[in-house]
């Protein structure tokens, strides 16, 4: 094992050349994740990876079926959550949220969120969302994000996707979306996403920064939360498997 450091942004970034260097022009390459753990007052931060819930209350989250759908603790190493459509009926499924809006988009109080994930049965099939957002238990009315009444960010399939994600945003009302990547059938996939204040929003796909960038006019200014929908576009069940989700926010 080599652990090294290197300053980017003025910010002092540890990481080990034997298994991932990728985080050096990662989302979390300016994130102040080290001084935060040390003073709680830099950042506030929610870290899930789903070993530490009890199975039978799910306590802390909460689940909304679209006609459908369950949200459980699978038995896997390290630790992770289904959120099954349980239906072959187009836009039904499960609404997935963390209780309690705990990040609100402000200005010099960047926000960092990062997902890893992986669709099965199957991929093309599903309508799914894995982002921030405000309260909402039918997040993908008809399948598609309901941006009449929801604010958002986040990485998104909707109806008739077939299987290509992208990044969108919303704020009241005005919703922008940019091609991120195409998911593959039960391969696990690492979303990222850094809103900058109230400037802009920047996306990494493993760790690999997208070209595109959301600007101002579709950045929430509402309260969000850790936010999952997985729906099914017919024919085949899709179940979203959450291996762990990470957010940080400057306080």
């Amino acid at each position: 094992m080599s652990t090294k450091s290197k300053w980017t942004g003025q910010n002092l970034t540890f990481f080990d050349d034997k298994y991932n260097t990728s985080v050096l022009a990662g989302p979390w390459a300016d994130a102040p994740v080290l001084p935060a753990l040390i003073d709680p007052s830099i950042a506030h931060t929610v870290f899930e990876d789903f070993n530490d819930i009890d199975a039978a209350t799910l306590a802390g989250w909460t689940a909304t079926q679209a006609t459908a759908g369950t949200w459980a603790i699978a038995d896997a190493t390290g630790g992770e959550a289904l959120a099954d459509s349980g239906s072959t009926t187009q836009h039904q499924g499960i609404n997935v949220q963390k209780l309690g809006e705990c990040f609100t988009p402000a200005a010099n109080k960047d926000i960092w969120f990062e997902c890893r994930f992986k669709v099965v049965d199957t991929y093309d099939k599903a309508q799914i969302f894995v982002g921030l957002a405000e309260t909402d238990t039918t997040l993908m009315p008809s399948g598609d994000l309901d941006s009449t009444n929801t604010e958002y960010v986040g990485f998104g399939i909707e109806t008739t996707g077939a299987g290509a994600l992208k990044i969108y945003g919303c704020k009241a009302t005005a919703e922008d979306s940019d091609a991120a990547a195409t998911i593959a059938e039960a391969t696990y996939i690492k979303v990222a996403f850094k809103i900058t204040g109230l400037t802009k929003v920047e996306h990494w796909i493993n760790d690999v920064k997208g070209s595109t960038t959301l600007v101002t006019a579709n950045i929430p200014t509402n309260a969000l939360t850790p936010s999952f929908v997985c729906q099914t576009d017919g024919t085949n069940d899709p179940i979203l498997h959450v291996d762990y989700v990470r957010c940080m926010q400057l306080r």
